[in-house]
C-alpha cells in the first residue's frame, strides 16, 4: 500500500486548517497523522488512498476539540465556514445533497482520537434525516422499512447521545411492539411499526428534552459534532484514559462520513472483524457480522451475530474481497488489523482500520508468529507486549479438581480468558460502591455499554447475557485483561430485581452470591472456587519473548526474596540475584518472635552492662546473668539466621545477594502498646510481672515518630549486637555453602544512612566481625559493604558515602516518604486517593489532580532527581560502584524506564513481577515508546 504526503494546504476561514478531506482515491491525510486527525481519520485517509472501499467524508481535527474546549465549550471562529465548505465537496462527491429532499445525502459523525478507545466516545449515524429527506431515501431505494427503520434509529442515537435522553426511554417502546407483533428481533417488525415507533421516540424526546426533534440537518449537524467534541471528557471516555494511561490533553477528532446502509435488506450487512483471533493469536479471520444491520447493532449486541465465517457461504464474493482487504492491510501496518465494514447492497465499504486489541495470549503469539513470518523485527516483538500483559499471563487459574466438581450455573461465549471470583452485582455503580468498600465483585448485565465502563474497570469479571465475541463487553475486557464471558443466551439478567437465571440449569445468581467465572471455557459456577498460581514454565512463548527481552536490556533485573523458596521461585522468572532480603522479616517466624522479644527486652541494659565491662568494670552476678541472657538469646538467633542464609545461597549459587541489616525500629517486634497498657491497667493487682515488665519496655522504647527514630544504621550503633550477630550469621553461611561446593556471593547492606559518619562506624564494627569469621574457619568468602540511599541526605552527599561503599540500593518507600514528608500508611489510607483523583476548584467543571500518579507506585520526578544526584555523586567518586533499586518501584514499568535513564545496574522487584521488568527493562533499552495501543 503506497502513500503520498498529504497536500501542502486547504483553504481556510478558521485561524488554523482544522479540516482534512477524504474520497475518489483521494486524501489530503494519511496513516501517520493519527496524532491530528485521531486513528479513525487517519485509516481512512490511508485506505483511501491505497484504492480500497470508503464512503467520502473529512475529518475535523483533534485541534479543533482542544481550541473548542478552550473556548469555552464554543467552535473557533471560522470552523463551522470550514464545514460547511467540506459538506459542499462531500456532496459532490456523493453525487447527492445535505438536506435534498429527492436526493438526500445522510452521514455519520464519528469520534476518533489517536490512541483507540472502543465504545468510549459518540458516533451518530443517519444524520440529515427528517420527514422530507426520508421520503426521498424511500423513494430512491424503494424500500419503505428501511427507510423508517433508518429513522428511528437517528432519532434514538441522536436523541440519547446528543440530546441526553436516557436510553431505556427507547428501548421500552421497542420492546413493547417486539412483544405485540411477536417479533423475536427488530428485522421482524414491519415498516408500519417502524412508522409508530418513529412518532413514539419524538413524543419522548419533546416530553424529556421541553423541544422537538431537530428537523434542520445543518442544526443536527452542529449539535452532533459538539456531542462528540463534549464526550471527550464524559465519565466512561475519562475513566478509560486514567485506566490506560493516555493524556487528558490529546483531543479527539471528529469524522463526518457519507452513510452506507447495511439495513437495505439481505444482500446488505455490517461487522466487526480481526485479522487474527485477538484471543488466542490464531492466523485465521475472525469476527462478526449481521445481515440488514447498522454498526451499532454488532457492537451493542443487540442481536447475537454470527461468526463473519458464514459470510463465505452467504456472500462469497463479497467474503473474498474483505478477506483480501484484510491481508492487505495487516501487511501494509504490520500488525493484527481491527476492521469495521458494512455492505450496501452487495458493495463492500469499509469505515476503519486500526490497530486490534488482544489478549495478553494472543499479543504474545502474535508477536512471535510475526517475527517468524519477518514481518517485524525481535525488538518490535518486545514492544508490542504490554508488560501488563505478562502480569495477567501469570494470572490464578481455577484448580483443576475443584472445578471439575463444581456446579456449572451457564455457558456463553469465551470472549476474555482468565479465572474471576467474586460477589454478583449487577449495575456499574454498585460494583464501583463495593469494590470501594473492599468486596471482589463479577458484574452482571444484560448488555454492557461504554457508560459500564467505571464498573467495568473495578470487577474481577464480567457476564453478558447478550453481545458477542466483538461486543463492546469482549472488546472492553480483553483491552484492560479482565475476564470476560459474554453472550450467555440461556441467562435471564433481571437487573432491576438483581438477580439471574438460568433456563437451561434452573440455577439463579442473586445480588451478594459467590460466582466463579471462567473467561477461557466461557463458564460461569456456583460459589467462590479456588485458584492456583500459573505454571511460568508451562508458557513457553512467553519464556521465548522474555529470552529476546533479555537480549536487549541493559539493566540487570534482580528480585526482593527473604526464604530460601521465593528465592528459587524469583530464580526460576529470570531473578540475576537478590536484590534485597530482609532479615527483619526471618524473626517474625514461629519461635523466633518470643527469642526477639526475650532479647529486646533486657537489648538496652545489656549493651550498657557490656560498655562497661568492656571498660574494665567488674559486673555483679545479676549484671553477668543479664549478658549471659542477652548473648544466649542472641546466639539463637544466630543460628537461625545461619540457617536461613544458608539455604537462600543456595537457591541464588553464584548470583549477588543483598542482604539488609535490620532497619525496623524494635518496638514492631513488641505488643502494640495500648494493647498492653489496656491488659495490665484491666488486671489490676492480678496483672503479672512479666506483662508489667514488657509494659514498661514499650512504654521506654515509645516514639512519636519510629519511621524516623531509632532504627536502621541507627539502631545497628546503639545497640551493635543485632548486627553484629547478622554479619556473622550472614559469613558463616557462605563459608558452609561454600564447603560443601557452593559459591555464595554476600552484599550486605547497612540502611538508613543519612551521614557518613554513620556508614563509617558501622562498618568498623562489622568489618571486624567478619574478618575474625573468616579467620576462625580459614576460609575467605565474597562479601562486600554497601549502603541503601533512603534519606534525602544521603542522597545529596552520595559522594561522600560512595568513599565507605561499594553499592548503593535506593530503597525508594522511605525516599519518597522522606521527600514528599508523607507517611505512606497514613497518606494512602487517607488524603493520597484524593489527591490524585483531583479535588475540586472554585468555577471548575472537572477535578483539580494534586498528583499525577500515586507516588509509591509509580516514581516521583523529584525523587528520580534526587537518585540521579547520588548516581552522579557516586560514580564521580567511585566510578565502578553498582547502583541499584529495591523499593517497589522496582517492579512498575514506568518506574523501571526512569532508571534506565537515570543509569542504574539492576532493579530489584517481588518475584512474581521479574517478568515484567524483565519486558520493560528491555523495552526502556529500546525506547520504544509511543507505540501503537
Amino acid at each position: 500500500m503506497a502513500t503520498t504526503s498529504p497536500v501542502t494546504d486547504r483553504a481556510h476561514k478558521a485561524g488554523k486548517r482544522y479540516i482534512y478531506a477524504w474520497g475518489g482515491g483521494t486524501a489530503e491525510g494519511d496513516g501517520g497523522m493519527k496524532d491530528l486527525l485521531g486513528g479513525k481519520g487517519a485509516g481512512l485517509a490511508e485506505m483511501t488512498k491505497a484504492g480500497l472501499p470508503t464512503p467520502p467524508g473529512f475529518t475535523i481535527t483533534t485541534a479543533a476539540c482542544n481550541d473548542y474546549f478552550a473556548a469555552g465549550e464554543t467552535l473557533p471562529d471560522g470552523l463551522w465556514d470550514d464545514v460547511l465548505e467540506a459538506m459542499h465537496e462531500v456532496e459532490e462527491r456523493s453525487d447527492k445533497g445535505f438536506g435534498d429532499p429527492k436526493n438526500p445525502l445522510l452521514v455519520s459523525v464519528r469520534s476518533g482520537a489517536k490512541f483507540s478507545m472502543p465504545g468510549m466516545m459518540d458516533t451518530v449515524l443517519n444524520l440529515g434525516l427528517n420527514e422530507e429527506t426520508l421520503h426521498g431515501l424511500i423513494a430512491l431505494t424503494g424500500n419503505e422499512r428501511f427507510g423508517w427503520d433508518a429513522y428511528r434509529r437517528f432519532i434514538a442515537m441522536f436523541g440519547r447521545i446528543v440530546m441526553g435522553v436516557d436510553a431505556k426511554r427507547f428501548d421500552e417502546p421497542l420492546e413493547a411492539m417486539k412483544k405485540a407483533r411477536s417479533a423475536a428481533a427488530d428485522t421482524d417488525l414491519k415498516a408500519d411499526d417502524l412508522r409508530e415507533l418513529v412518532d413514539d421516540y419524538k413524543k419522548i424526546v419533546r416530553a424529556e428534552t421541553g423541544r422537538d426533534f431537530p428537523t434542520d440537518p445543518y442544526e443536527q449537524l452542529d449539535l452532533a459534532i459538539k456531542a462528540v467534541f463534549a464526550s471527550w471528557f464524559g465519565r466512561r471516555a475519562r475513566d478509560y484514559r486514567e485506566s490506560q494511561k493516555i493524556a487528558h490533553d490529546l483531543g479527539t477528532a471528529v469524522n463526518v462520513v457519507t452513510m452506507v446502509f447495511g439495513n437495505m435488506g439481505d444482500d446488505s450487512g455490517t461487522g466487526v472483524a480481526f485479522t487474527r483471533d485477538p484471543n488466542t493469536g490464531e492466523p485465521t479471520l475472525y469476527g462478526e457480522y449481521l445481515t440488514n444491520a447498522q454498526g451499532e447493532d454488532v457492537v451493542a449486541g443487540v442481536r447475537t451475530a454470527p461468526k463473519i465465517a458464514q459470510m463465505e457461504t452467504e456472500m462469497p464474493e463479497v467474503y473474498a474481497e474483505f478477506k483480501r482487504i484484510g491481508q492487505q492491510l495487516e501487511r501494509h501496518y504490520r500488525d493484527v488489523q481491527d476492521l469495521e465494514f458494512t455492505i450496501e447492497r452487495g458493495k463492500l465499504y469499509m469505515l476503519q482500520t486500526r490497530s486490534a486489541k488482544r489478549t495478553a495470549a494472543a499479543a504474545v503469539k502474535i508477536a512471535i508468529d510475526m517475527v517468524s513470518e519477518g514481518v517485524i523485527t525481535k525488538q518490535e516483538a518486545i514492544g508490542r507486549i504490554e508488560p501488563a500483559q505478562v502480569d495477567q499471563l501469570l494470572r490464578a487459574q481455577f484448580e483443576p479438581k475443584a472445578r471439575q466438581a463444581a456446579t456449572r450455573i451457564a455457558k456463553g461465549l469465551n470472549a476474555s480468558p482468565g479465572a474471576a471470583v467474586g460477589q454478583a452485582v449487577f449495575t456499574a455503580d454498585d460494583a464501583v460502591v463495593w469494590a470501594g468498600r473492599g468486596e471482589k465483585v463479577v458484574l452482571i448485565r444484560e448488555e454492557t455499554a461504554p457508560d459500564d465502563f467505571h464498573g467495568m474497570a473495578v470487577a474481577q469479571g464480567i457476564l453478558t447475557a447478550r453481545g458477542g465475541a466483538t461486543s463492546h463487553a469482549a472488546v472492553v475486557a480483553r483491552q484492560i485483561g479482565k475476564p470476560c464471558v459474554a453472550g450467555s443466551a440461556e441467562l435471564h439478567v433481571d437487573e432491576d430485581g438483581k438477580v439471574a437465571r438460568s433456563n437451561v440449569s434452573g440455577l439463579e445468581i442473586k445480588e451478594g452470591d459467590w460466582v466463579s467465572l471462567d473467561g477461557s471455557t466461557g463458564e460461569i459456577f456456583v460459589g467462590a472456587l479456588p485458584t492456583v498460581e500459573a505454571r511460568f514454565e508451562d508458557q513457553p512463548e512467553l519464556q521465548t519473548i522474555l529470552g529476546w527481552a533479555d537480549e536487549f536490556r541493559r539493566m540487570g533485573v534482580w528480585t526482593n526474596a527473604d526464604k530460601p523458596e521465593e528465592a528459587a521461585q524469583a530464580r526460576s522468572y529470570g531473578a540475576q540475584g537478590i536484590g534485597l532480603c530482609r532479615t527483619e522479616h526471618m524473626f517474625r517466624e514461629g519461635e523466633r518472635l518470643e527469642i526477639v522479644r526475650g532479647a529486646i527486652l533486657i537489648a538496652n541494659l545489656a549493651t550498657r552492662l557490656k560498655t562497661r565491662r568492656d571498660m574494665g568494670e567488674n559486673l555483679t552476678a545479676d549484671e553477668t546473668a543479664t549478658v549471659a541472657q542477652f548473648d544466649a538469646a542472641m546466639g539463637k538467633l544466630e543460628a537461625l539466621q545461619q540457617g536461613d542464609f544458608e539455604g537462600i545461597f543456595r537457591a541464588m549459587d553464584g548470583l549477588p545477594v543483598v542482604i539488609r541489616l535490620i532497619d525496623p525500629p524494635l518496638h514492631e517486634f513488641l505488643p502494640n502498646l495500648e494493647e498492653q497498657l489496656v491488659k495490665v491497667t484491666r488486671a489490676g493487682d492480678a496483672a503479672t510481672a512479666e506483662d508489667k515488665e514488657l509494659l514498661a519496655t514499650i512504654q521506654s522504647m515509645h516514639e512519636q515518630n519510629p519511621m524516623l527514630g531509632l532504627r536502621g544504621c541507627r539502631l545497628g550503633l546503639m545497640i551493635p549486637d543485632f548486627v553484629k550477630v547478622q554479619t556473622r550469621a550472614i559469613l558463616n553461611a557462605q563459608i558452609a555453602v561454600k564447603k560443601a561446593g557452593g559459591n555464595p556471593k554476600a552484599k550486605i547492606m547497612i540502611p538508613l544512612v543519612g551521614h557518613v559518619n554513620e556508614l563509617v562506624a558501622t562498618k568498623a564494627l562489622l568489618e571486624g566481625e567478619a574478618k575474625a569469621v573468616e579467620a576462625k574457619a580459614g576460609l575467605d568468602v565474597e562479601y562486600v559493604f554497601g549502603t541503601m540511599i533512603e534519606v534525602p541526605r544521603g542522597a545529596l552527599t552520595a559522594d561522600e558515602i560512595a568513599k565507605h561503599a561499594t553499592f548503593f540500593s535506593f530503597g525508594t518507600n522511605d525516599l519518597t516518604q522522606m521527600t514528599f514528608g508523607y507517611s505512606r500508611d497514613d497518606a494512602e489510607g487517607g488524603f493520597l486517593l484524593r489527591y490524585v483523583e483531583g479535588v475540586m476548584l472554585p468555577g471548575e467543571n472537572q477535578p483539580f489532580p494534586i498528583l499525577p500518579v500515586n507516588p509509591f507506585q509509580t516514581l516521583d520526578d523529584a525523587v528520580a532527581g534526587l537518585m540521579k544526584t547520588a548516581v552522579e555523586k557516586g560514580r564521580a567518586t567511585r566510578p565502578d560502584i553498582e547502583l541499584g533499586i529495591c523499593g517497589e518501584h522496582g517492579g512498575d514499568p514506568e518506574s523501571i524506564w526512569k532508571c534506565e535513564a537515570i543509569g542504574l545496574d539492576y532493579v530489584s522487584c517481588s518475584p512474581f513481577r521479574v517478568p515484567v521488568a524483565r519486558l520493560a527493562a528491555a523495552q526502556a533499552a529500546l525506547a520504544s515508546a509511543d507505540r501503537d495501543k
